[in-house]
């Protein structure tokens, strides 16, 4: 499993968030500019209190990195994040389901460190596991399939690059609102037991120990024991929930971002 080296700071929190979707059908989402102006609000405020600033996945609605060209917008947001590694503060990203095209842009343009497997973070004697979440654990089957029988493909990959990128990011767009409209109200409530991302931690724990499971995708913020020493947490959405995770070094909690 890959591994996160990254001490903490005494006196600084790391902090940590999923799925702000950034670009929502590509602007033409009610509410975009409002959004992404709390993120940039939510990411001030903690900038003096970082000690490293942990993204699981989906922070783009779309990202596909051609050659020359990467998906216009969102540049405040892609400024603040440069702004943290300048500072020293470590960014790592882990990219899910919508922006799995991720490749060298963020590392080499704002310092960010991406890792596109779940990591596992040992730091003060605890144990984190964390990723973005999806094709995690039993069931979905169909989106398991699509992965990498396609997204991941690198033949798939390759064909892709090669289409203009107005047709590509249209394509994207479409693709996007029609599996959100196809989701629209399922799974918005905790399914207990049937969680997958709990059922695939569970299973985890069984073979290796750790205090913290820290994921995204869900759309939903959960906090739940595993054991009397593991949690599985959820992190939600920044489309209507805007909650975050702050971990002291001791604990790991949930808070929204009023």
């Amino acid at each position: 499993m890959l591994q996160i080296e990254q001490p903490l700071i005494q006196g600084k929190h790391a902090f940590f968030a999923s799925d702000f979707h950034l670009g929502l059908a590509l602007h033409d989402h009610p509410g975009e500019a409002e959004r992404e102006t709390r993120i940039i609000r939510w990411m001030e405020s903690i900038h003096s209190r970082a000690t490293a600033l942990f993204l699981l996945g989906d922070i783009f609605d779309f990202w596909h990195e051609y050659r020359h060209v990467v998906p216009k917008g969102n540049t405040r947001i892609l400024g603040k994040l440069a702004s943290f590694s300048d500072s020293g503060i470590p960014v790592f990203l882990f990219p899910g389901n919508h922006d799995l095209w991720m490749k060298d842009y963020f590392i080499r343009e704002l310092g960010a460190r991406v890792y596109h497997q779940p990591a596992e973070w040992s730091v003060n004697g605890k144990k984190i596991l964390m990723g973005h979440g999806d094709g995690l654990g039993p069931g979905d089957f169909y989106y398991k399939v699509l992965k990498h029988g396609l997204f991941k493909n690198p033949v798939a990959r390759f064909m892709f690059r090669w289409l203009h990128p107005d047709i590509g990011i249209w394509l994207a767009k479409t693709w996007s609102g029609t599996t959100r409209s196809r989701k629209q109200g399922k799974n918005e409530s905790f399914l207990g037991d049937r969680e997958y991302l709990l059922q695939y931690c569970r299973k985890i724990e069984q073979k290796n120990h750790h205090d913290y499971y820290i994921f995204g995708h869900r759309h939903l913020p959960i906090n739940v024991q595993i054991n009397p020493e593991s949690r599985y947490i959820n992190l939600g959405d920044w489309i209507s929930q805007f909650h975050y995770g702050i971990f002291d070094g001791n604990r790991f909690h949930l808070e929204k971002f009023e």
